[in-house]
């Protein structure tokens, strides 16, 4: 096989091909497929893999390859074809992908693992009674551990967490997981993927517990090149069956995959922010789909993407049994009294039940926004406050100080509203700090400890008023005494196609840390859809109503979705040029207060419009890949006009807002 077909690393769309490099003699032991290789393009020298080694090519004259890097298979064939099924589904690169698919080599770290003995491979065991306990809560729970035990393959299940904050038989939801861990792992490799650093943390100590620390690795960015990399290697040599890591972990090269488990799929940390802006969820699922290993998505909500998984069968969902829940659930109080108002921005309900919650245990309080006054607007007219800079929204660092620029940070002492010539400013929202600094006066002598931003906590003891913003909130080992949401105008009234599902599963998700039975306050309507669902515990039914709604209304995921923004000239060809069965919306010119949200460069043209477009789901290949050939023609023309093309984008449709 004197041929080696190399995937060159070039972000070009119309150079996402193999080509063909003759493999000197001397190389031929090392240049494996999957090996890394430098070989010489359009003049040039550049990295590369190999894909496979073919006795013959079609072209008469082949470059050699001019050096091999490393003769270790780094790219195995199922990354490679998973890689190019994501590609071909975001309308992106293959060298794209592998970019964050592979992480970049460690000499040392590479000689290190290759001097290691090989794990011996796991002995298959019955579940612990612990465990069988903890699942059979769940309808289909026990069936779903005790086929893993057996082995069984191309399980599709969605996963309502019970609430409870731990307690009772159904115990975390990281040890549930180590259990399913636990049960797959003698018939084949586990992937966990979960948002953060602290999911991954949780779930690294449950895992040590539960299969011991030399039977898996994690996979995240704050281990550095040398440990990642080290890590990287122990699972695509087999030398480990288990792997932990954050949103690029779902690409992890274990070998013979039997499943696959992400949790909390709803969290925005999963969507990749860089061309092809893949999302965790998708990957996965493509790859059990490839693959057949089995799958698994667990949350405290439910996202409409997996509940339409549920409704076409693709998936079945594993819940907790309504006589249990009954007893594990806390009891929600909707509260919207402003008439009533106590200190702190708090009801006066709602302050008396914290009152005497804290006798018992540690209270969390849920705000919307970190910071101390996060957005500001016209004492007079109410016009929100803006940047002459950037357009982008004022704020208030601390007490006392003067109008900061949110996105540019510029300062803007001397502010006049452009409606009114104002020049005082009123606070639209209240960030973590500020919210903490008034419970301090209301509660005087109680510990007050803040967790959002770069102080996030992990672990909470003792009594106290803890103030955190959506997904800082410390764990509290009993659970929390009770849980205060407020701000819900806040998250209600977001222009956004998302905004009543992640409101929902940032309340569930809070909601979910009290212990059985406590007190949670939601500062909201009780007529809420979102406050209904909380109240009755039913993050399948609220999944299941936004998805019906969605369905009507043509709106993803219902639909295959699109944005395409640039210069307006070429968002235009490319509206002209798309498949009849593909909905335009646009174009339509981009706000200067909505670039910054987008991902768009600092060099981007002044002038940008922006397209948006949907297609029926089984017209969506044929539409990625009609916006991938037109990446590709630009590509191969050098068109110098920018234009970004990103398919199922999380914030889609609301840009413009």
């Amino acid at each position: 096989m004197p041929v080696a077909r190399v995937l060159v690393d070039v972000p070009l769309a119309h150079l996402d091909r193999p080509f063909d490099y003759a493999v000197p003699d001397e190389m031929s032991a090392d240049a494996v497929p999957g090996a890394r290789v430098r070989v010489r393009f359009a003049g040039r020298l550049v990295n590369g893999f190999i894909l496979e080694r073919i006795g013959a090519s079609e072209h008469a004259r082949l470059q050699r390859l001019q050096r091999v890097v490393s003769s270790v298979p780094v790219l195995s064939p199922e990354i490679a074809s998973l890689a190019r099924a994501v590609a071909d589904r975001y309308a992106g690169t293959m060298s794209d992908v592998l970019r964050t698919a592979v992480p970049p080599r460690h000499a040392r770290a590479e000689g290190q693992v290759l001097a290691e003995p090989a794990q011996p491979e796991p002995l298959a065991d019955p579940p612990t009674p612990e465990a069988v306990t903890a699942w059979s809560i769940y309808t289909g729970g026990d069936a779903f551990l005790h086929r893993l035990t057996d082995g069984a393959r191309g399980l599709r299940a969605v996963w309502d967490a019970a609430p409870g904050g731990g307690q009772g038989e159904s115990g975390e939801w990281f040890s549930r997981l180590a259990d399913l861990v636990a049960a797959a792992q003698p018939h084949g490799g586990v992937i966990i993927v979960a948002p953060d650093a602290r999911d991954v943390a949780r779930l690294d100590a449950a895992l040590r517990e539960r299969i011991g620390a030399d039977a898996f690795v994690t996979l995240t960015a704050q281990l550095g090149p040398q440990r990642r990399y080290a890590n990287f290697l122990r699972a695509a040599t087999g030398r480990v069956r288990v792997v932990l890591g954050t949103r690029a972990a779902a690409f992890a090269p274990i070998v013979d995959p039997a499943l696959l488990i992400l949790w909390d799929d709803g969290d925005d940390s999963l969507d990749e922010p860089h061309a092809p802006y893949w999302h965790a969820r998708e990957v996965l699922a493509l790859r059990a789909h490839q693959s057949g290993a089995s799958l698994l998505c667990g949350g405290f909500a439910r996202s409409v993407e997996t509940q339409a998984w549920i409704e076409s069968g693709w998936a079945k969902p594993i819940s907790p049994k309504r006589e249990i829940l009954r007893a594990l659930a806390p009891r929600v109080t909707a509260d919207d009294a402003h008439d009533e108002q106590g200190p702190a921005r708090l009801p006066s309900r709602a302050w008396q039940i914290a009152r005497t919650a804290l006798e018992s245990g540690p209270v969390l309080v849920q705000v919307s926004r970190r910071g101390y006054v996060p957005g500001l607007a016209c004492q007079r007219c109410r016009t929100p406050a803006r940047c002459l800079e950037c357009a982008g929204p004022l704020s208030l660092p601390h007490a006392g100080g003067a109008p900061v620029c949110r996105w540019c940070a510029t300062p803007a002492p001397h502010w006049r509203c452009s409606a009114c010539d104002g020049d005082r400013l009123r606070a639209m929202s209240v960030g973590s700090a500020r919210t903490a600094e008034e419970l301090g006066r209301a509660f005087p002598g109680v510990r007050i400890l803040a967790s959002s931003g770069d102080h996030i906590l992990d672990d909470v003891e003792g009594v106290g008023l803890v103030v955190a913003t959506p997904g800082a909130e410390p764990h509290a080992e009993s659970g929390y005494a009770a849980v205060l949401i407020l701000d819900a105008h806040t998250h209600l009234s977001r222009a956004a196609l998302r905004a009543g599902e992640e409101t929902a599963r940032r309340w569930f998700t809070a909601a979910a840390q009290a212990r059985p039975g406590a007190p949670v306050v939601v500062t909201a309507p009780p007529g809420v859809p979102a406050v209904q669902a909380l109240v009755r515990w039913d993050p399948a039914g609220y999944a299941a109503r936004e998805l019906a709604e969605r369905v009507d209304l043509g709106l993803p995921p219902a639909v295959r979705c699109a944005s395409i923004v640039g210069d307006p000239a070429a968002v235009s060809e490319v509206a002209d040029v798309l498949p009849e069965s593909v909905r335009r919306l646009g174009p339509h010119d981009v706000p200067a207060q909505a670039r910054a949200i987008m991902r768009l460069s600092d060099d981007a043209p002044a002038r940008l419009s922006q397209l948006l477009v949907t297609a029926p789901r089984t017209d969506g290949a044929a539409m990625a890949s009609s916006l991938r050939e037109i990446q590709v023609q630009r590509s191969a023309r050098k068109d110098p006009r920018a234009l970004s093309i990103h398919l199922d984008p999380l914030t889609w449709g609301s840009d413009l807002a």
